[in-house]
């Protein structure tokens, strides 16, 4: 899913995005490209990890069950 972001403004440290619905994000300004400002348009790009989300289920379960049998 790919989403279209204005930058509304600076707060201190943070980045106030306005997406076209209107909804705010605050962003960390670090985490932006040098040459960022106010009124430029980004694109937010949102991307499942399916491996990652296995990956923390199955250590999840191996803690559980290293818990769980104890002996």
């Amino acid at each position: 899913m790919n989403i279209k972001i204005t930058i509304d403004r600076f707060e201190n440290d943070k980045a106030v995005f306005k997406t076209e619905e209107g909804i705010s994000i605050i962003w960390p300004k670090n985490n932006l490209p040098e040459q960022a400002r106010e009124g430029m348009v980004l694109n937010f790009n949102i991307t499942d990890n399916l491996q990652a989300e296995k990956e923390k289920k199955q250590l999840a379960k191996d803690i559980l069950n290293e818990i769980l049998n104890t002996d």
